[in-house]
């Protein structure tokens, strides 16, 4: 199935009106019968996100084996997906099969913001997850002495907080925009560049600033990425068995495709020129990120780990001996 995605000149006409507190989502698509067909689709993406990462988190909860850094980085790691992809993909669903698709100014700021910071975090916990797969290479015997609990609570409580203090500044930029007659946003969601190309004032503070902050968080988490697997391939260049080679690459795998698939996105998405429009293939990536990418971390998890699948095997047949 082919996506056919339309401009706003295409409906622009329709809504030249006063802006009046509320902006209408252009969406996908116009097509009745794609409209459906995407709301069908995504509607069962979305259920296998929500029970895939719920899944994930009660888990690594339930289960005693998993109680290490390892698996309490992924549950915030799933936590973050699920609160994503929530901020975003029931509007989408909305607007696929409801004739009304205006979503007022609070709460296309509100999404704008919740979305911003579980993207954050999602960059952030990317890079935790590479540092702590690092020392488990690197000092296998210390791994249990370096990563305790207490330091991985204030690595997840920092997280948080820089997601939240960056996406609370852009925020405050964003609300200083000013809106006049035309009020239709070309996407499925609120998200800064179609704002920013929408806005009748001067955007150039603002595209300064997100650029910046998206920047600086996208920026110190790939760096902490590439630092860590930079030891990690150097400990594995002094592993003489390419079994001992083997397990590390296979540990580290998993981690290696999540963040792969989520920069390779998010990166075209945001560090380009600015003086681009926005496109449909801008809308392409959206969908991608917005709600394929948080179905497919548990999904590459719970396929490539043994010791979540063990622990997986271990409450279904404690539960079958409970009833």
């Amino acid at each position: 199935m082919l996506f056919h995605f339309i401009s706003s000149n295409e409906y622009v006409d329709k809504v030249n009106q006063t802006f009046s507190g509320e902006f209408l989502l252009l969406g996908l698509t116009f097509d009745a019968h794609i409209q459906v067909d995407l709301f069908l689709w995504f509607l069962l993406v979305y259920i296998v996100t929500v029970v895939g990462n719920i899944s994930i988190i009660l888990i690594v909860r339930i289960s005693p084996m998993l109680h290490i850094p390892m698996y309490f980085f992924l549950s915030h790691l799933s936590f973050s997906d699920l609160c994503y992809s929530s901020v975003i993909t029931p509007k989408l669903l909305e607007i696929l099969i409801m004739e009304d698709k205006s979503i007022t100014y609070s709460s296309c700021m509100t999404q704008l913001t919740v979305f911003s910071v579980f993207g954050s975090m999602e960059c952030l916990i990317l890079a935790l997850m590479a540092c702590d797969r690092s020392v488990a290479v690197r000092k296998p015997l210390f791994y249990h002495l370096i990563m305790t609990d207490s330091l991985c609570k204030q690595l997840i409580a920092s997280s948080y907080s820089a997601a939240v203090m960056t996406s609370l500044l852009n925020a405050a930029f964003a609300l200083q925009l000013s809106f006049c007659s035309e009020n239709s946003i070309d996407h499925f969601y609120c998200d800064y560049p179609p704002l920013l190309k929408l806005s009748c004032s001067d955007t150039s503070t603002n595209e300064l600033v997100l650029l910046v902050s998206v920047s600086c968080v996208s920026g110190i988490s790939v760096v902490t990425i590439l630092i860590s697997y930079g030891y990690i391939i150097l400990t594995v260049l002094g592993i003489r068995s390419k079994e001992g080679r083997h397990k590390v690459f296979y540990t580290c795998s998993s981690h290696l495709m999540v963040v792969s698939v989520f920069y390779g996105t998010v990166l075209f998405m945001y560090l380009r020129p600015s003086g681009k429009s926005f496109s449909d293939q801008d809308k392409v990536v959206a969908v991608f990120y917005t709600v394929i990418i948080p179905i497919l971390n548990p999904i590459i998890y719970s396929m490539r780990n043994k010791e979540l699948q063990l622990a997986l095997q271990k409450i279904i047949l404690r539960m079958h001996d409970v009833v």
